[in-house]
C-alpha cells in the first residue's frame, strides 16, 4: 500500500474536534466510510471527516486506519472512562445511580460531552447530565438552561446529588458580573444576560427540555445559538420523541453536531415531509422517521423508556418540585403569628393538647396562602408537563385550586371534587382512560383518592398534600393499578420556604416508617400536627 489508510485528529470550520480520514481510492472502503454516522467529503482536500464517536474509532481501527497519537489517546481515555462510570466511581455523586442511567453518563462520556439524552420522563435525564458534570469538574463554568419552572429544581438536585455550593440562580433582566461556576437561568430571560454570560465563557451548556428552541425567530433560539457557539460540551434532554415532531428538534441538533444535518431545506425535504400549503412551506409533517431515528442514535442520541428498564425502577418514584410564591410577604406575617403561637403553647403539654384546634386553623391559613402563591407556577408546571408527556394526574384539597385548574385547563380536563355525582364520576374517568384528547384529571384528595383507577397515566402531582401518607398513599394508588405497566412517579409541588416543605418532610419520613394505611385517623392527624409545631420551635 503506498498511500496508508490515515485518521487524524482535526478541526473543523466550526472549532469542533473531528476526524480528518484520508485513504487511497478504495470502493469497499469508501462504502465503509459512507457508513460512519456525520461523515462529509471535502471536494477541495480530497479527504474525509467524521465526528469522534468511539464507534468510528474502533471502525476505523478494524478496517485497518492508522490512528494518530491524540485520536489513540482519546480513545484510550473514554474506555477508561466508560469503567470508571460503570463502576460507579470517579462520578463524585452523594447517591447510586440506576445502571440505566450510568449507562447514560458513559454515553455522554464516550460522546466527549455533545449528547441527547432522550429518556422518557422520569428516568431522571437531569441526574444523568449532573453525574457527567460530575465526572469532570475541570469543566467549568456550566451553564443550565431549563424552562422558569425548573430552575428551583435544578438547584435542587445538584444540592441533593452533589457538593457544590458555587451555584447562581439568574432572573429578572438586570445584569451582573457572573463568577459562579454552575449558573441556572430560564430560556425567557436568556437573551437579556446573553452578553454576561458569553464574558463568563461557559465550558459545557445543558439545554434541558430542548424543544423551547424549536422556532427560529424568537429571542431565546437566537441566543441560545450565540451562547453555544464555541462551546465545547452541549447536553440536550428532551423526554419528547422528536421522530414524531423533526422540526422542533433541528435547532437543538445544529447544536450539537453541525455536520449531521448541515442543511435546513434538506432537513425539512427528507424528515418533515416539507409541503408549500398556498401561503408558505409547513414543515410540521414527519418522514422518513425510522431512518432518522436510526442516523440519531447511531450519533447522538441515547432514549429508554420506561419499560425498557422497568426492573430496575422502585414502584414509586417521588420528587420534590420547589416553587417560588408571588406572595411572600403575607405568607411571612402569617407564618409570624403562627411561630409566636408555638412559642406560647410550648412546653405546656395541657395548653398543646387544648389548642390543637386552633393550631389546625393556623396552619390552615398558611397552608391556603403558600398554595395561593404558588399557583401561577404550578399551572405553568403542569403545561409544560402536558406539552412533553401525555397525561397528568392532578391531586389538590381547596375548592378555589380545583376550579382554577379547570378553569385554566377545561378543553382538556376532568374532575372529581366533592360535588361530583356517581355518574359524573365514572363518565370522569371513562375520558381520562380513553379519550386521547383529555390529558388532565384534577381531583380533590378525599373524593378522588378511592375507588377509582386512572392507570391512563403513570404520573401524579399533588398541588396540595394530604395530611396523612395515608391519603397520599390512596391518591397515588389511582395510578398504581394491577392494570399499571409503568413505575408511577410522584410529584410534589412545593411551596418555596413554606409550611410545605415541612410538611414534605414529615409525610415521606411517616410514609417509609408506616407499613399500614391509616385513612385519614385522628391520632395520626395529631402526631403530623405536633411534628409541624416542632419545626417552628
Amino acid at each position: 500500500m503506498t498511500v496508508q489508510r490515515r485518521a487524524q485528529m482535526a478541526q473543523n470550520q466550526y472549532g469542533e474536534r473531528v476526524i480528518r480520514i484520508e485513504f487511497p481510492y478504495d470502493l469497499d472502503v469508501l462504502n465503509k466510510i459512507r457508513s460512519l454516522p456525520g461523515r462529509v467529503w471535502h471536494k477541495e482536500e480530497k479527504c474525509w471527516s467524521a465526528p469522534i464517536y468511539e464507534s468510528t474509532l474502533n471502525n476505523l481501527i478494524k478496517w485497518n486506519f492508522i490512528l494518530d497519537d491524540p485520536l489513540l489517546n482519546f480513545l484510550k481515555k473514554i474506555n477508561n472512562r466508560k469503567c470508571e462510570v460503570e463502576n460507579g466511581n470517579a462520578l463524585r455523586l452523594k447517591g447510586e445511580l440506576y445502571p440505566f442511567q450510568k449507562e447514560g453518563v458513559s454515553w455522554i462520556e464516550t460522546h466527549n460531552g455533545r449528547a441527547l439524552i432522550a429518556d422518557e420522563m422520569g428516568l431522571g435525564k437531569t441526574v444523568q447530565a449532573i453525574g457527567w458534570m460530575q465526572l469532570h469538574p475541570e469543566i467549568r463554568p456550566v451553564v443550565i438552561i431549563c424552562p422558569a419552572t425548573l430552575k428551583l429544581t435544578w438547584a435542587n438536585e445538584i444540592a441533593k446529588w452533589t457538593d457544590e455550593t458555587d451555584v447562581a440562580i439568574l432572573s429578572g433582566t438586570r445584569s451582573r458580573t457572573i463568577k459562579e461556576k454552575i449558573i441556572i437561568i430560564n430560556y425567557d430571560i436568556l437573551h437579556d444576560w446573553l452578553s454576561v454570560l458569553k464574558i463568563a465563557n461557559p465550558k459545557l451548556v445543558i439545554l434541558d427540555e430542548m424543544h423551547y428552541i424549536k422556532s427560529n425567530s424568537t429571542k431565546r433560539t437566537k441566543a441560545t445559538k450565540l451562547l453555544t457557539k464555541g462551546v465545547d460540551h452541549v447536553i440536550a434532554l428532551s423526554g419528547t420523541p422528536i421522530i414524531n415532531r423533526p422540526i422542533e428538534a433541528f435547532n437543538t441538533l445544529k447544536i450539537l453536531n453541525p455536520d449531521l444535518f448541515p442543511d435546513y431545506w434538506n432537513f425539512t425535504r427528507r424528515y418533515c415531509n416539507r409541503k408549500h400549503n398556498g401561503f408558505g412551506w409547513d414543515v410540521s409533517g414527519h418522514a422518513n422517521e425510522r431512518e432518522l431515528h436510526q442516523k440519531l442514535v447511531s450519533t447522538l442520541m441515547i432514549r429508554r423508556l420506561k419499560k425498557d428498564v422497568l426492573k430496575e425502577l422502585p414502584d414509586k418514584i417521588y420528587s420534590h418540585i420547589p416553587i417560588e410564591i408571588n406572595n411572600s410577604k403575607e405568607y411571612d406575617e402569617a407564618e409570624w403569628d403562627f411561630i409566636e403561637f408555638v412559642r406560647q403553647t410550648k412546653g405546656d403539654d395541657a395548653a398543646r393538647r387544648a389548642s390543637n384546634a386552633e393550631a389546625f386553623t393556623k396552619i390552615e391559613v398558611l397552608k391556603q396562602l403558600s398554595v395561593k402563591g404558588k399557583l401561577k407556577r404550578a399551572i405553568e408546571w403542569i403545561h409544560d408537563f402536558l406539552e412533553v408527556d401525555g397525561k397528568l394526574v392532578v391531586f389538590a384539597t381547596h375548592v378555589f385550586i380545583i376550579d382554577a385548574l379547570m378553569k385554566e385547563f377545561s378543553k382538556i380536563a376532568v374532575k372529581i371534587d366533592g360535588s361530583t355525582s356517581m355518574r359524573e364520576r365514572q363518565i370522569a374517568v371513562d375520558k381520562f382512560q380513553t379519550d386521547e384528547s383529555v390529558q388532565l384529571f384534577v381531583g380533590n384528595v378525599k373524593a378522588a383518592g378511592v375507588g377509582i383507577t386512572l392507570t391512563a397515566s403513570s404520573n401524579v402531582a399533588f398541588i396540595e398534600l394530604p395530611w396523612t401518607p395515608g391519603e397520599l398513599d390512596q391518591a397515588t394508588d389511582r395510578c398504581h393499578r394491577i392494570s399499571q405497566k409503568d413505575t408511577v412517579n410522584v410529584y410534589y409541588l412545593l411551596a418555596k420556604g413554606t409550611i410545605d416543605m415541612h410538611l414534605a418532610q414529615i409525610i415521606d419520613m411517616k410514609r417509609k416508617v408506616t407499613s399500614t394505611v391509616l385513612d385519614g385517623q385522628l391520632h395520626e392527624d395529631t402526631s403530623l400536627l405536633h411534628e409541624l409545631m416542632k419545626h417552628y420551635e
